[in-house]
């Protein structure tokens, strides 16, 4: 049998407003990355709503609702190109939330629409995961619980004061069991909030190609690219060379790491000093990940290529953290293979001639390699090249036209024309990218390198030397390497916001926000599978099963709901239970169910007078009810045969709601 219909009266219009304002509240930083239509579309269906609420009016009829859906439904496919996903799915549920609505005739219509809400807060995290965020949804969550209190309550209207308390001891109370969850329930690998098609959306960081003007763009960010941690103390500003993509092949026009390397065998320097650090990378949708100097071991499962490169099986599209050890060396001994020294040699035929004929002049005027190297140093630095990321567009000959006619330029001009030069004077020769240098955190004690430390920089094939770091950039502009690239660019260039704070405070709030950005990703947004289990060994004292998680989750929340159990226990003890309050508000409640909810301000009896008004063939059993509790509650409130007469008469009271 189909339940009656509960319609909402016109005393519990603040419920509508509450759920207006968190629904709002809650939509809001979707609006951020949705269609315009779709934001412009909620905002005037909750306008609409608003002046029904207002002036009285009839809701739409169910036809119009259903055309505007069908409607809505044709947009977001021509929108999105589909209707799944993270982007049409989170639009089609606001569409849906924004038209439920219009229909809020119900105490269950309400329900929905809450829960609707709780849902739309979980999408926000397929979207960001900062801690601002966080903070912002936790807020999102109090209003929406908020609202679900004040709708629930028995006396309808519940003050806003009386709302927040209960809404705040309710998540407090939730707490507990969220940490327990959080820590112990089966982590998933890979991204938690991330769909499968979203996890591989475009994300800023180095490519496997480099051509002018591509490093620039990622040094105008101030995007954090990894965290290290040292164990002892960091090395000097001028050791800090970020391993990336080593890039060989040059086609005229762009450098690219062309056949993979991966597989063959290292060769270390005989000498050099060993460290040992971890870093936390952000995700940058490639197979690499970064290293200092030479790395010769990492803790994942990337490999070491023979030039040095940390090769991942699959692409970095989520944060990780891996530890690593390394050799600060400018160069790695070996021999270099037939094979190899031809690809470390190779040029485009008939291009750059002004080049060539420059470096061949000084190779017949040296008598060695590294004489060729230096001579290129000297040159680069005595003649008026300038560091700049804001150069001239080069011609059909780049490196001709940077080397002789514009000579401004930043790592990616220098490390290039150095290694095509190289290779002109006979010298094997290659381009490594990465990062160089990083501010150290003093309040966390790590270091941060930004994508605005994007560089590239040189590798030359020297006898008895084997392959050998040169870095032309630092020839030109030696601060680049000392002190960071805000302090090498020139007035007026463009520079990254971030790495210019030279007000103290300021600077002590980037790295105090910073510090508590990266034990939110430490501790929360990168608590994965690997890391669970690490944890739960080490409480258990050694390696867990599936079983033992499982025992664990049931043990603490077992624990949990015993503690909270013997806590209510004890309140019911200190205050006994109120039984002629109780029987009072269940009337009231009674009441509420057929629309005739009883304000926060009105007493008992003022109550009565407006109920008897508004369902007359009610008045002699509610005027029975409120004098026998007005005379318990106020008078001999110790009668127990008065008390179990309050308790039948409302036991029997029935109030069938109004037909409309």
């Amino acid at each position: 049998m189909k339940s009656p219909i509960q319609p909402i009266s016109v005393t519990q219009t603040s419920d509508l407003q509450w759920i207006l304002v968190s629904l709002s509240v809650v939509i809001a930083p979707h609006m951020f990355h949705l269609p315009i239509w779709v934001s412009l579309m909620y905002v005037a269906v909750v306008l609409w709503r608003y002046l029904i609420i207002e002036q009285k009016a009839k809701a739409p009829s169910k036809w119009i609702l259903q055309l505007i859906t069908v409607f809505a439904g044709i947009g977001i496919y021509f929108s999105h190109g589909t209707l799944f996903g993270r982007e049409a799915g989170v639009s089609l549920l606001i569409i849906m939330a924004a038209l439920k609505l219009m229909e809020l005739r119900t105490r269950g219509d309400i329900w929905l629409v809450v829960f609707l809400s709780y849902f739309l807060i979980l999408t926000s995290f397929l979207f960001s995961e900062s801690i601002l965020y966080a903070i912002y949804l936790l807020v999102t969550v109090f209003l929406v619980t908020a609202t679900l209190v004040g709708v629930n309550h028995p006396n309808g209207t519940l003050p806003v004061g009386g709302r927040a308390r209960i809404a705040a001891v309710l998540i407090a109370q939730a707490i507990p069991a969220m940490i327990i969850l959080f820590v112990l329930f089966p982590r998933l690998p890979g991204p938690i909030w991330s769909l499968p098609r979203d996890a591989h959306s475009a994300r800023s960081g180095l490519s496997n190609s480099m051509s002018p003007g591509s490093i620039s763009n990622l040094s105008l960010s101030d995007a954090i690219a990894f965290r290290v941690t040292f164990q002892g103390a960091p090395p000097n500003p001028s050791q800090l060379y970020w391993r990336g993509p080593v890039l060989w092949d040059f086609d005229g026009k762009t450098w690219s790491t062309g056949t993979s390397t991966i597989g063959n065998k290292i060769t270390l320097p005989a000498s050099g000093k060993m460290i040992k650090y971890s870093i936390t990378l952000e995700p940058h949708n490639k197979p690499w990940l970064l290293a200092l100097d030479l790395p010769i071991s990492v803790s994942t499962t990337a490999k070491i290529s023979s030039d040095f490169q940390l090769i991942t099986n699959k692409t970095v599209n989520e944060r990780i953290r891996y530890d690593a050890t390394s050799i600060l060396g400018s160069s790695s001994e070996g021999e270099l293979e037939a094979s190899r020294q031809e690809r470390a040699l190779k040029l485009p035929k008939n291009e750059n001639n002004r080049s060539i004929d420059l470096a061949r002049e000084w190779r017949a005027n040296s008598s060695s390699d590294e004489a060729v190297v230096n001579r290129a140093l000297s040159y680069f630095r005595n003649q008026p090249f300038v560091y700049t990321l804001r150069p001239k567009l080069l011609g059909e000959n780049p490196v001709d036209d940077f080397m002789f006619n514009t000579q401004r330029g930043f790592c990616e001009h220098y490390a290039g024309s150095f290694v095509f030069l190289m290779r002109a004077a006979g010298i094997p020769a290659r381009v490594v990218t990465g990062y160089q240098g990083g501010e150290l955190n003093p309040l966390g004690n790590y270091m941060i390198v930004r994508q605005a430390h994007a560089h590239a920089w040189a590798e030359v094939w020297l006898p008895k030397k084997g392959w050998t770091r040169v870095d032309p950039t630092a020839a030109v502009s030696p601060d680049r390497i000392e002190k960071g690239i805000a302090s090498a660019l020139p007035a007026g260039d463009p520079n990254p916001l971030l790495l210019r704070a030279e007000s103290p405070w300021l600077s002590n709030f980037i790295f105090s926000w910073d510090t508590l950005n990266n034990a939110w990703n430490q501790w929360v947004i990168s608590y994965n599978q690997e890391r669970q289990l690490a944890l739960l060994s080490r409480l258990w004292n050694q390696p867990v099963s599936w079983r033992e998680i499982g025992l664990s989750i049931a043990g603490a929340m077992t624990l949990l709901f015993l503690l909270l159990g013997s806590v209510m226990l004890w309140q019911m003890r200190a205050h006994p239970k109120d039984n002629i309050k109780q029987q009072y508000d269940k009337f009231c409640a009674k009441l509420a169910k057929i629309g005739i909810a009883r304000h926060g301000h009105e007493g008992p009896i003022d109550f009565a007078k407006r109920a008897v008004k508004l369902r007359p063939e009610l008045t002699e059993k509610i005027q029975d009810i409120t004098n026998l509790y007005v005379t318990l509650r106020y008078g001999n409130n110790g009668q127990a045969t008065e008390l179990e007469h309050l308790k039948q008469l409302v036991k029997k009271f029935a109030a069938p709601a109004q037909s409309h």
